[in-house]
């Protein structure tokens, strides 16, 4: 296994479309729950706990095998908000587009011919993951830490943010990230138990804000 390969794909210079899509920061923002670094810790960590847990599980449990298919069920039950399904099958193509290039893979090229349109950006994570060489754990911590760095990129873009203090709301949160990534390999672990089924004791966001966000005439990005 080579470690490298798990640099290349949590950089944030890999081009899965995540620049994009702000985790819905650009509507917190625009509401006013997010003025600066403090608000920007309190939506992060709120996010990592729910959305980011989600797509830490889903990942872990497709990089360890479970089935791709019943995963992307799984994700779109736990996705209530069209807009936010839209914009995580939109990412999972993006993402499967540039791990095919990257590494040439049976598995992956099953998971285009099955989900022409795309499937949830963290099944597709868990299978670049499985092709890179990577263990679920390895998988769960891209799921994860990329559930808070992007809203972090996208509130320096948004507010001007000093992109030292949003670096550094990301290292206070970096336990909390590792104690994610325990929770969500252990569900993605009963997830592939059950054959594929949901991940229990996990749970997603509400979807409501990103149905307004997505509603904007304008907009910075993609959700």
């Amino acid at each position: 296994m080579s470690r490298a390969a798990l640099l290349v794909l949590a950089d944030g210079r890999f081009p899965a479309g995540g620049h994009a899509h702000s985790g819905g920061a650009e509507e917190a923002v625009k509401a006013g729950r997010i003025t600066g670094a403090a608000d920007l810790e309190g939506f992060c960590r709120g996010r990592l706990h729910t959305a980011g847990l989600v797509a830490a599980a889903l990942a872990a449990a497709a990089a360890a095998g479970a089935d791709p298919g019943e995963l992307d069920a799984a994700a779109d039950a736990r996705t209530p908000s069209p807009a936010l399904r839209a914009a995580a099958r939109r990412l999972g193509r993006q993402l499967l587009r540039a791990a095919r290039a990257t590494w040439p893979d049976a598995g992956l090229d099953a998971l285009a011919g099955k989900f022409p349109k795309g499937a949830h950006q963290p099944v597709v994570l868990g299978l670049t993951a499985r092709a890179a060489g990577l263990e679920p754990r390895d998988a769960a911590y891209c799921a994860a830490y990329e559930s808070v760095s992007g809203p972090a990129s996208a509130v320096v873009r948004l507010l001007s943010l000093d992109p030292f203090e949003a670096t550094a709301v990301l290292a206070r949160l970096a336990p909390e990230v590792d104690r994610v990534v325990d929770r969500a390999v252990t569900a993605g672990r009963r997830c592939r138990a059950r054959g594929g089924g949901a991940a229990r004791g996990v749970r997603a966001a509400a979807g409501d804000r990103a149905e307004a966000h997505a509603g904007w005439g304008a907009r910075l990005f993609a959700s």
